[in-house]
């Protein structure tokens, strides 16, 4: 399936006009129809947008093989907490999580469910690592603190 293609299913199967979608990202409607129906690919920061609105990720929109919509939504929310919390080196750290961890079980005999369960632990240890990390060796006037009250 095409760029477009993807686009205009995911829009349809939340029931979104284009008008609708065009509201939600700040993207033009013309512009949505040329993507939709002349095959156009706009610039990456007009495909995370229509990721976000459309609850799909920008792999699934971009890729032409992949035909799983959620296929790539826990690894780029993971990269995304990530960088949140920890800026862009952390971001990249947790993408080389992923790329190690693929790479270890591409040819292991985990069943999906298995290999699923595994990889949500390995995402939930590597930031409560970091974020042990952290609380331990950042001096301390660099920490981030809660919200406090200031009287």
């Amino acid at each position: 399936m095409t760029f477009g293609e993807k686009v205009k299913e995911a829009r349809l199967a939340l029931n979104l006009s284009q008008t609708e979608l065009s509201k939600m990202t700040g993207i033009s409607e013309r512009s949505l129809y040329t993507y939709e129906q002349l095959g156009a690919i706009p610039r990456m920061s007009y495909v995370q947008k229509l990721a976000e609105a459309l609850n799909v990720t920008s792999s699934y929109l971009m890729d032409e093989a992949e035909s799983n919509p959620q296929s790539h939504l826990d690894e780029e929310l993971f990269v995304s907490s990530a960088k949140s919390q920890y800026g862009y080196k952390g971001a990249r750290e947790a993408q080389e999580v992923i790329r190690r961890t693929k790479a270890l079980l591409a040819g292991g005999d985990l069943d999906d469910a298995a290999k699923e369960v595994f990889f949500r632990a390995l995402m939930e240890a590597y930031l409560e690592s970091k974020a042990d990390a952290s609380a331990k060796f950042t001096p301390k006037k660099y920490r981030k603190h809660p919200t406090e009250d200031k009287r």
